[in-house]
């Protein structure tokens, strides 16, 4: 019994040094980069040339990755196409491309540099991860030659991949991601045939990752925290702003807090195509972000998160999206409803017309209530009530339910859903909810400036209830409840594979 006894108590003890080196917070950052484009041309560079350009991006990387390292980041994110760009046909990305192998090949490019043929910025960027012993995410380009016998191979005889790579902190490389959803202008790439999930474990926590309009799709975004449990999701992004409804920020911290995961979102910055919006969000706050369309430079951001958000106090319960909603009598009005167009999907509106009210606008099978006091109502702005069931078709295809309070662009009712920055009407009390056939339900507040609420003054009930808590009232652009339909999307979203 006692030799039985002795090597548990071994193991026991083990266990709790382990857990007691273990930390319960990790120090995350996120780099906005402002690329450095090549110049536009139809026929391909050298590689010489093209590498060239990356190591300028790659230079202005280094000094972000070793600020951050030098603060105490555990890893770092940088954006999508943040070493060469987004503009290239199929034949013009290929003298930037390299071949990434699989992580199992368990390679360090920074000492083993030609193991894999040629890869300067893959060795770059593991020597940048071991020399300043911090985690390294980059969006770099894969190349795979195919042949005769593949029957899906291209006519170039290869497959290119918009690409994640991540890189310990001894330089190794651990993980590989291949876009699974291409938004419809990269024609340069093709779609992975592998599996979209890409899980990886570290000292502080287990994180997925996967790239930009990812986003918008169950596979991989919803799927790999539902069916892998991850704690923290790393996600480069190259973010066009499109008010009212998708300005990365917004709706980049919805998702975290809707999926209850710690998000750490790179984008790229590019004023001229309304590129910014970079940040770091828990699942209970936004911990920092940064949006800047004056200045055209970079931006490091830096923050501590929980390494296993799902065993704090603070963890957020999940919310019945609809629980409210079904449960409350519709508000009638005699008020005209009318029709207007957020990113090419025709919603329904309702005009606010008093200081205070309660209203509901209908489509299809989605309603959604709202009762408001505003501070005044003033007679220099227009706000609305507006409800979207249906399949947005445009650069993408997928099913969405919407509700959403906004400000119109001018009095002019036609005007409503059109872009808008600024808004003088104060809200003192909100109460915005919907009756979703979704539980995958993004709530969005943003406050005039294209600002963040903050969490105090506002809350998502478990009943499903984006509303305010604290008697502040509050320069509302727009609040809105942004719902996903997964299930009634296309068999493929975009292009890529869709269950």
């Amino acid at each position: 019994m006692a030799t039985a006894w002795f090597p548990t108590c071994v193991i026991v003890l083990a266990i709790c040094i382990l857990d007691g080196g273990a930390s319960d917070t990790f120090k995350a950052a996120v780099y906005e980069h402002a690329v450095i484009l090549p110049n536009r041309t139809e026929i391909p560079v050298s590689q010489k040339d093209a590498l060239m350009l990356m190591n300028k991006n790659l230079d202005v990387l280094e000094k972000a990755i070793k600020l951050a390292a030098k603060q105490g980041a555990d890893i770092i994110v940088t954006p999508e196409d943040g070493v060469y760009g987004w503009d290239f046909t199929r034949e013009t990305i290929y003298p930037y491309l390299e071949d990434i192998p699989d992580p199992q090949e368990n390679w360090i490019p920074c000492t083993e540099a030609h193991r894999f043929g040629r890869t300067p910025v893959q060795k770059r960027l593991s020597c940048l991860a071991r020399e300043n012993s911090i985690y390294v995410v980059a969006n770099i380009g894969d190349k795979k030659e195919c042949g005769a016998n593949d029957p899906t191979c291209p006519p170039d005889g290869r497959y290119q991949y918009n690409t994640n790579v991540v890189f310990d902190s001894d330089g190794k490389l651990v993980a590989r991601y291949h876009k699974y959803n291409l938004f419809a202008t990269e024609v340069q790439f093709n779609f992975p045939k592998d599996s979209p999930y890409v899980t990886f474990d570290t000292p502080f926590g287990k994180f997925g990752i996967f790239t930009c309009f990812d986003i918008f799709s169950y596979e991989p975004a919803a799927a790999v925290v539902d069916k892998f449990q991850v704690d923290s999701i790393l996600y480069p992004t190259a973010w066009y702003n499109t008010l009212p409804l998708l300005s990365a920020v917004p709706f980049h911290s919805a998702w975290a807090r809707a999926m209850r995961v710690n998000l750490l979102s790179a984008n790229t910055h590019n004023t001229r195509m309304h590129m910014t919006g970079s940040g770091i969000y828990a699942p209970e706050a936004v911990k920092v972000y940064h949006y800047d369309m004056e200045t055209k430079s970079g931006q490091l951001l830096l923050s501590e998160l929980k390494t296993r958000p799902r065993l704090s106090s603070d963890y957020p319960a999940v919310v019945d999206w609809s629980s409210y909603a079904k449960s409350a009598k519709p508000f009638i009005s005699d008020q005209p409803k009318f029709h207007g167009s957020i990113y090419f999907d025709e919603f329904t509106f309702i005009e606010l017309t008093k200081e205070t009210g309660n209203y509901t606008i209908c489509q299809k099978e989605l309603c959604c209530h709202l009762s408001y006091k505003m501070s005044e109502k003033r007679t220099d702005e227009v706000y609305a009530l507006g409800a979207f069931d249906g399949l947005h078709i445009v650069e993408g295809q997928y099913y969405l339910q919407i509700c959403t309070l906004l400000k119109c662009q001018t009095t002019d009712l036609k005007t409503c859903g059109e872009p808008v920055g600024s808004a003088f009407t104060r809200f003192e009390e909100f109460s915005l909810s919907g009756t979703f056939n979704t539980r995958y339900v993004f709530p969005q507040l943003v406050l005039s400036g294209t600002q963040l609420a903050h969490e105090q003054h506002y809350e998502v009930s478990n009943d499903g209830r984006l509303k305010s808590r604290s008697g502040v009232s509050l320069p509302v652009l727009v609040m809105a409840l942004y719902g996903r339909v997964f299930e009634k999307d296309p068999h493929r979203l975009g292009q890529g594979d869709h269950p």
